[in-house]
């Protein structure tokens, strides 16, 4: 029922693309030793200034027994001063991967971002953009808390993100990236945590990897080496994070963009990940083929 509810929704979308203007496709596929994920997005533009799409996105994880199937509607509009989207998404039913168990997890939300164009100077290829991130879910989850006591309960979060990127010298861009998490519902009793939400889909985590735990906050950095005539770029990221539920964890990728063909575009990064006391490594593969026309 999952799979066909979701080719549902992207074939009726699809018949939105083939009637209007220019379509953007993203293909993506993120692999490590504990997950293979994969997404594919279509986002068509109407006019100059509005935008609206579908996401689908497919997840095999060892901690839930069927793959996780979740479903995506961005829309967004951008003009001169100012950039604006707003993104709706849902996952579908899953159960734990434990013996004979009969719970099923869910989630759904919305995230959104305000893009203030502080400096958009074309003529020098100069540019000064901050950004407002806010973001809602809520999810049926487990909750293990102090004194060995179980819950099993929807459960609220918010996110809060304020960014700035600009570049210098036609060659170099930065990005500095900050995220605070509040949960309406508490969280200072949780021990253990169990949902079907991926942190990323909430908020960008500047990683590569499926976060299901609850974070307090995020700070980080991207540095960019860009060279427009050929259309490629090398990056370098650094993150910090902290987590009611698990140990911090720093997280760093290093990524390279370039161009396959005219309309077409390859991004391929390496991510690494540890705790604060490298009790816990990751190593994660990110690939993604874009394409417009």
């Amino acid at each position: 029922m999952k799979k066909i509810l979701l080719v549902a929704v992207l074939l009726g979308f699809a018949h939105l693309f083939l009637s209007a203007g220019e379509i953007t496709g993203v293909a993506e596929y993120t692999g490590s030793s504990d997950f293979n994920q994969v997404k594919a997005r279509a986002l068509l533009q109407f006019g100059l200034n509005w935008s609206v799409g579908v996401e689908g996105k497919y997840a095999d994880e060892d901690a839930f027994k069927d793959p996780i199937y979740a479903v995506k509607l961005p829309m967004g509009f951008s003009s001169d001063l100012v950039s604006f989207n707003i993104t709706p998404f849902y996952y579908f039913k899953n159960k734990s991967n434990r013996k004979n168990s009969k719970k099923e997890y869910e989630a759904f939300g919305v995230s959104s971002k305000l893009i203030l164009m502080l400096e958009d100077d074309a003529v020098n290829e100069l540019y000064s953009h901050a950004y407002l991130g806010a973001a809602f879910a809520r999810q049926r989850a487990d909750l293990w808390l102090d004194g060995g006591r179980y819950q099993d309960q929807f459960y609220s979060q918010a996110a809060y993100t304020l960014g700035l990127h600009k570049n210098f010298f036609r060659a170099f861009s930065f990005e500095a990236i900050g995220t605070a998490f509040q949960y309406p519902d508490g969280v200072s009793h949780v021990q253990a945590f169990r949902g079907i939400l991926d942190q990323q889909d909430l908020v960008y985590l500047q990683s590569y990897d499926i976060v299901h735990e609850l974070p307090k906050y995020t700070a980080g950095a991207r540095l960019t080496r860009m060279w427009a005539d050929r259309r490629a770029t090398l990056y370098l990221s650094y993150r910090f994070g902290e987590f009611y539920t698990a140990d911090p964890d720093h997280s760093f990728i290093l990524g390279n963009t370039f161009a396959l063909t005219q309309w077409a575009m390859c991004d391929m990064a390496y991510n690494h990940l540890r705790t604060v006391h490298n009790e816990n490594k990751r190593d994660i593969f990110y690939a993604q083929l874009r394409f417009v026309f």
